[in-house]
């Protein structure tokens, strides 16, 4: 399910330093999987792109035809 052009858009797209977004390719939706430990090492503006970053993401890969859910992963659980 994850395209050729999926990939292009993605990659076209920069974050802050030092935080990375992961593509999980499901079947039928894509999954944009975010450290939890990465964002938190991050400024207070720095997250503000962070979470700018995700959603430009999101945005990209679904207007190339994909099902996206956004998650994180770290963090205490509870």
């Amino acid at each position: 399910m994850y395209t050729d052009s999926m990939r292009k858009a993605f990659r076209s797209l920069r974050g802050p330093k030092g935080f990375q977004l992961q593509i999980v390719d499901h079947d039928h939706f894509l999954t944009v999987k975010a450290s939890e430990k990465e964002f938190m090492s991050l400024s207070g503006e720095e997250r503000k792109e962070a979470v700018e970053y995700m959603i430009r993401a999101k945005k990209a890969l679904e207007e190339n035809g994909a099902i996206v859910m956004l998650v994180r992963e770290g963090g205490k659980e509870e």
